[in-house]
């Protein structure tokens, strides 16, 4: 269990999460209200008030997508970028506490400073416009990820390993006058870890059972899972990133229809599927790997997705079919790591309970994806069902994790999971920016 070291028993504390993934889309906020553990060497209790999405404004979605494909962009274009994220996190932050009746203080920029040009997306608790008597206490912000490499290489004459989230947390603490955590995954690097995945603290927290296996796995831009066995301690859980998510889908459908993404999975579903491109990729390094492992764009960016489209092109695949071949890569990449690396591992932990596979993230709502899904993991006997059914929002888990690994941070709580990251202890998560 999570040792209750100097957070004050009893006492609540309402915190933003920050969230904005690989798919470079937007960004996330939950906003939560996090008590304590009631008793020594248990676990704080977390709620979720609400969550909104927004997406971000289409040059600053440009913007990011050039650094994090690795575009030439001189230092002074990604300062300005890291400065104005800023300011795109605390206005999201703003905008949510104020749809959920979240008191806050907001400061505003001392220049002349446009509106922001941010769509709410949706709301996860609607009719919380009332004044609650709560006001923001801490935001964790994840910022967004424009480079990561979680294994190390000789770099000017020494092995290196490195990661880069932008979005400075001094703006956002001086617009909202609240603590801001900021940069996680650096503490686990220096640990000897990968620095990802992260979510897997919120999983212990929230979703452990004491009768079923659980695995929770995340469908944004890079997918992810949390193997957590029946009544299992944190050290016994199993987390990695499986492969692309939603990012190769995404990609294939930008350049192939100019979509940003297939909704609903409609293109995926007409298309035909090409069985030997998929088992072709999944015989990539990755996907043998052994956990624990992490990927990005590195991995499945733009390099890869055309390599991807000229094997499907190759294969006399259509437009569609370049799509459904995509989406049935990432379905079976989450099969395969099932099969391969969790089934055991649970089986080992215990044999006698049933396995839930929740997933959550964006490609909660793609019906193809989650078809394929279905009928693969169904083969094995596991049930599969979308975090929603758990009392949490799909698309606001990640924030959710960022929110507690904030509140973790400030009260001097560890939020790596060293089993999941591979790094040498458990540290202390994130570098705390007061407002």
């Amino acid at each position: 269990m999570i040792p209750l070291v100097r957070a004050e028993k009893g006492k609540a504390m309402v915190v933003a999460g920050v969230m904005s993934g690989t798919s470079a889309d937007g960004v996330d906020v939950a906003v939560c209200r996090i008590v304590p553990a009631l008793r020594e060497g248990g676990v704080p209790r977390v709620k979720v008030l609400g969550h909104l999405g927004f997406g971000y404004p289409k040059a600053v979605r440009a913007a990011v997508l050039r650094v994090m494909e690795g575009e030439p962009v001189a230092p002074a274009e990604m300062s300005r970028l890291h400065w104005r994220l800023g300011e795109v996190y605390g206005e999201a932050v703003a905008k949510a506490c104020d749809a959920f009746g979240i008191g806050i203080k907001v400061v505003a920029p001392s220049h002349d400073t446009p509106p922001y040009a941010m769509r709410p997306q949706r709301a996860g608790h609607p009719g919380s416009v009332a004044a609650t008597g709560m006001r923001l206490g801490l935001v964790g912000c994840h910022g967004q990820t424009v480079y990561h490499q979680g294994v190390a290489s000789r770099y000017l004459g020494a092995p290196v390993r490195c990661t880069w989230q932008m979005g400075e947390a001094s703006v956002i603490a001086e617009r909202l006058r609240v603590p801001v955590v900021s940069d996680f995954r650096p503490a686990d690097l220096a640990a000897g870890g990968q620095g990802a995945p992260l979510v897997p603290m919120l999983d212990f927290v929230m979703f452990r059972s004491e009768r079923v296996n659980r695995v929770l796995q995340n469908l944004g831009g890079i997918g992810n899972l949390t193997a957590i066995p029946a009544g299992a301690g944190v050290d016994e859980l199993m987390a990695f990133d499986t492969g692309p998510g939603n990012m190769v889908i995404d990609a294939c459908m930008e350049r192939l229809f100019g979509k940003k993404f297939d909704r609903g999975g409609a293109v995926g579903r007409r298309g035909r599927i090409l069985k030997s491109v998929v088992d072709g990729v999944l015989r990539g390094g990755y996907f043998s790997a052994l956990p624990p492992k992490s990927c990005g764009r590195e991995e499945f960016g733009s390099a890869f997705v055309d390599r991807f489209i000229l094997l499907c092109r190759g294969a006399g695949a259509s437009d569609a079919d370049v799509v459904a071949t995509a989406t049935a890569l990432t379905a079976d990449s989450v099969v395969d790591a099932y099969r391969r690396f969790v089934w055991g591992h649970l089986g080992a932990a215990a044999p006698l309970a049933k396995t839930e596979f929740v997933v959550a993230g964006g490609g909660v709502k793609n019906a193809a994806l989650m078809g394929m899904l279905r009928e693969g993991l169904g083969a094995l006997g596991v049930r599969v069902r979308e975090m929603g059914e758990l009392g949490v929002e799909a698309q606001a888990k990640e924030a959710v994790a960022f929110a507690l690994l904030g509140w973790l941070r400030w009260n001097g709580l560890a939020g790596n999971v060293v089993s999941a990251t591979g790094a040498g202890r458990a540290v202390v998560l994130g570098k705390v920016t007061l407002g």
